[in-house]
């Protein structure tokens, strides 16, 4: 998942809308972008509880 988000924000600094804005403007993106996906995967990962 790490990877893919480094293959994305490079391909974003090659070229698209990343290339416009500054570098640490695009890092703080990442990170944020990083911080939500492992966050999403951790709430798949734990089993979920049924209340019935």
């Amino acid at each position: 998942m790490a990877f893919l988000v480094a293959a994305l924000l490079a391909l974003g600094l090659l070229s698209g809308t990343v290339a416009h804005i500054p570098p640490a403007v695009s890092l703080v993106a990442a990170a944020l972008v990083s911080a939500w996906l492992l966050v999403f995967a951790l709430r798949e990962r734990r089993p979920h509880r049924r209340d019935h």
